[in-house]
């Protein structure tokens, strides 16, 4: 017989025995079906099956029967624990406390919480929470309000230690009564800051969530504040944000909310909020602003109030700390929300819509002019304010939280050279103005300045304008906005000499290259094809001056402050390198001007702090510090980190540097160099000149091997706050950076430097590759007997005038120079700066300037061709037979040195 027809064996108890036994089965029981002796499935199923205890044949018989009529798909569907097996584990689960992991369930299944689970968990911990609180709520005191007047000073202290000023301390404060708020005020209030104010608990628990999730999670925080929460943050003095902070706010809150009456919580928060201008409550904001007292408020001056409560820093119209903190955009910002106060006052019922129309229509209220100034007169509120903006610019600290006093705070100013500066500017402006004469263009004339130490760069000294007290609040050192003009021109030359141009690149350039320095010559890119001007014709850059200068070195034109030579080499160089250079030394990205051709003649706005410190790179042979204003910060006896000195990095290398100074060195020394006044100092110094269009503004910076100082002159509109032409000024057509703003350099570098040993600068090396302009002329060996000696010096120092005529120049007698030797130029065969001494139109004299410098080009039939002469002979200073103005200043359009 085969193995499947094959009767499996019988239980020894079968029959009428198994039959009686299932008969006393309860009767809810389905009778098992009677068994295939043919089929499979109980083999099957006998093989894999569980192993069971031995129960008889009678068991056996039940187990077949099970197997037979559901076979494996009966068994997964019957419900678990059915089984002797599982029958003894969920018992043995109903003896633990918590069944979980769940033993009445299978792999992954046995961790998943069941819905009692997670249900009495949620309740329960809610019931914890419920009873701290109750626990905390009973616990804790309502504040003293008292508390708010323990407020301390900020003292700030010079270099040495002594006490700079003092701010804060006894508060700006007078408590008014809730009667002498007006309802305007309140509406107001209540409008911007918290709606549910008259009906709430004193807390916002959504708000209050979400501010605490962001907090948990390092996000930034949000508003989530009642008014009645804020009323208690004021009485704590406590500004953090942090969570525990925040759920005491909440207890406290909830406790003051529940227990003291709505209109004094609002009486509390008005008058412990603070209003900026140093007001604290709402009668001291009153009186600052529009001179009044609170209970006199209208509800423009109310919605006004209620919107410097965002954040004063940001809305107060005098602007404030940080540099999105300005006065034109804190004003913007305060006007936009002052209309939507009174907006929403409209939306939430507490005005009517035409009355908030009348008050737009009436305008923006205008505050009064700030007293803030009462004991920062002087120097001294620029100097607390950029001391201020240094310490938030250097930690978490924020502007409200330092207006909360207890903070000792050293800086780097030198009271000596606060004091010198201050006194420079005062007697420049006595010798030059006059604004009773010319009130037409010596009114509004404004000065900046800062002092920079090369080896540290701390900054030693500034000049913020008239005063505080004088109702100047702007810090004229710290402004952005004013152009730089040709004191931008050592970027490009550094940039030239660090990276090369297209044409020498990798290798730089050296100084002694050659550029065209004529009067609105053609600006072409890096392709050879014209830039296009606005016109659409080829753009052509203007001197301050017509006079034809030829090709001319990039040492001569920085000396000059020839425009030409120094857009075609920004061309040349790239605008990337050079903004590179600038960003490099000192100078902020977002103060720099966009990629046109004017960038490279100083279109850009640093401020005059940013200058001085970028300038000491150059004296400090290339090294670069960022500029600081404070050397250590204390708040209840401990020392805050993050006011280290900052670490030196290298911007350029040091013989691109020297090789700058070099270059700059010149510019003072030199007979015709556009700084010649700076040369009073009597000691080594180099700086650069800088006149922008329309003379807008002009600057002098300049540094020794000790000190890096900026000094800017500008007029501004007191209205449109645009920048005036200062044609004119001081009874002079033509203000340039070499006139009063070298002059109030000079008489502040020889007090500041006084005692001081003279040092000289690093000895420049020769650098780079000497690579000439497009269109510079090939030197010609040789010049015809016939030509006309000029008994003009020359325009270098070190080359030799000569006043009697010079015999022709062969071949043989040519000289080559030693590289090495930087008074001699192989191309011009030491015939001056004069495009190869020129060949026809002038004589190789060893040094004069006739038909060189002051031409531009020759022909072959002895004339110049950009000289004015005709014959061979030349007249300086003429351009095309029209007198030049012996100016040699270059600048922006037509602006120079």
């Amino acid at each position: 017989m085969s193995e499947h027809r094959r009767k499996p064996s019988q239980p020894q108890d079968g029959g009428r025995a198994a039959a009686r036994r299932a008969a006393q089965q309860p009767t809810g029981r389905r009778a098992a079906p009677p068994r295939d002796t043919h089929s499979t499935t109980e083999m099957l199923s006998g093989s894999y099956g569980e192993e069971r205890p031995a129960g008889g044949r009678a068991e056996a018989r039940r187990a077949a029967q099970r197997g037979a009529s559901g076979g494996s798909r009966r068994r997964g569907a019957e419900p678990a624990g059915r089984g002797p097996g599982r029958g003894r584990a969920a018992a043995q689960s109903d003896d633990r406390f918590l069944n979980y992991p769940r033993s009445d369930r299978d792999g992954w299944r046995r961790f998943v919480p069941s819905w009692k689970l997670v249900g009495g968990t949620c309740l329960g911990f809610f019931a914890l929470l419920v009873a701290g609180m109750g626990v905390a709520f009973a616990w804790v005191d309502k504040p003293n309000p008292q508390k708010m007047a323990e407020a301390q000073n900020n003292v700030f202290y010079w270099s040495d230690n002594t006490q700079l000023a003092a701010t804060g301390g006894q508060r700006n404060r007078q408590t008014v009564t809730i009667e002498e708020i007006p309802q305007s005020m309140q509406d107001a209030v209540i409008a911007a800051e918290n709606e549910s104010f008259e009906d709430d608990w004193g807390v916002d628990p959504m708000g209050m969530g979400r501010a605490i999730v962001n907090m948990a999670m390092g996000q930034e925080t949000q508003g989530g504040s009642t008014i009645t929460q804020q009323y208690v943050k004021n009485l704590y003095l406590d500004q953090d944000q942090t969570i525990k902070r925040k759920f005491t706010e909440l207890i406290i809150s909830l406790k003051v909310g529940t227990t003291v009456d709505k209109r004094e919580v609002m009486e509390g928060y008005l008058n412990t909020a603070y209003f900026g201008r140093d007001a604290y409550g709402i009668q001291a904001a009153s009186q600052a602003y529009f001179d009044k007292n609170s209970k006199k408020l209208n509800a423009s001056e109310s919605a006004f109030l209620a919107a410097l409560l965002k954040g004063p820093n940001l809305y107060n119209p005098d602007g404030g700390l940080g540099d999105n903190a300005s006065s034109d955009e804190n004003t913007k910002r305060a006007k936009v929300r002052w209309s939507w106060i009174l907006d929403r006052e409209v939306e939430v019922g507490r005005m009517t819509q035409a009355d908030a129309d009348k008050w737009k229509k009436l305008g923006f209220p205008k505050p009064k002019d700030s007293d803030q100034a009462t004991g920062l007169g002087g120097q001294k509120g620029y100097l607390v304010e950029t001391a201020k903006k240094y310490v938030l610019k250097q930690t978490d600290i924020s502007p409200e939280q330092l207006a909360l006093g207890g903070y000792r705070i050293y800086t780097t100013f030198d009271k000596a050279k606060v004091k010198a500066m201050e006194n420079a500017v005062n007697k420049t402006k006595k010798e030059f103005l006059d604004a009773k004469e010319r009130p037409g263009t010596d009114k509004f004339v404004q000065f900046g300045s800062a002092s920079v130490d090369v080896n540290t760069g701390a900054i030693v000294a500034l000049y913020g304008g008239d005063g505080w007290d004088k109702k100047h609040f702007t810090n004229n050192a710290d402004t952005s906005g004013v152009p730089v003009g040709s004191t931008w021109k050592p970027y490009v030359l550094a940039a030239a000499m660090q990276h090369g141009t297209y044409k020498t690149a990798p290798t730089g350039l050296s100084p002694l290259s050659k550029y065209n320095a004529n009067d609105l010559i053609v600006i072409r890119n890096q392709n050879g094809d014209p830039i296009p001007g606005k016109n659409g014709q080829p753009f052509r850059q203007k001197n301050e001056s017509d006079k034809a200068y030829g090709y001319v070195t990039l040492r001569e034109a920085m000396e000059k402050s020839i425009n030409t030579p120094f857009v075609q080499l920004g061309m040349d160089v790239g605008h990337e390198h050079v903004a590179q250079m600038a960003a490099d030394t000192g100078i902020l990205r977002q103060t720099m001007d966009q990629n046109n051709a004017s960038f490279y003649l100083g279109t850009s706005t640093p401020s005059a702090i940013r200058m001085a410190d970028s300038y000491a790179t150059f004296a400090a042979s290339g090294k670069h510090r960022e500029p600081y204003s404070v050397r250590k910060v204390v708040i209840d006896g401990e020392e805050q980190p993050g006011f280290e000195k900052p670490t030196a990095k290298r911007a350029m290398d040091p013989e691109v540097a020297d090789n700058v100074t070099d270059v700059l060195k010149n510019v003072i020394e030199s007979p015709e160099g556009t700084g010649q006044k700076a040369q009073k100092l009597g000691r080594p110094a180099a700086g650069k000149t800088g006149t922008t269009d329309k003379n807008k503004s002009a600057w002098f910076v300049g540094y020794t091997p000790q000190l890096s100082t900026a000094v800017t002159l500008f007029r501004t509109d007191p209205e449109s706050r645009k920048l005036l032409s200062m044609n004119g000024t001081g009874g002079v057509s033509s203000i340039h950076g070499g006139d009063i703003p070298a002059e109030v350099w000079t008489n502040y570098m020889i007090d500041a430097l006084k005692g001081e040993e003279i040092k000289d600068f690093p000895t420049a090396v020769p650098i780079g590759e000497k690579a000439d302009g497009t269109g510079a002329p090939s030197p010609t060996p040789s010049a015809t007997p016939s030509q006309t000696p000029s008994s003009t010096p020359s325009a270098t120092p070190s080359q030799t005038p000569s006043k009697t005529p010079s015999p022709s120049v062969t071949p043989s007698q040519t000289k080559s120079c030693d590289p090495f030797d930087w008074a001699c130029d192989e191309d011009g065969q030491n015939g001056g700066n004069g495009n190869a001494g020129t060949d026809v139109g002038g004589t190789d004299t060893g040094g004069t300037d006739t038909g060189g410098t002051d031409t531009g080009g020759t022909t072959d039939g002895g004339t110049t061709t950009d000289g004015g002469t005709t014959d061979g002979t030349t007249t300086e200073g003429e351009t095309d037979g029209k007198p030049g103005n012996g100016n040699s200043n270059g600048g922006l359009f037509g602006g120079g040195g």
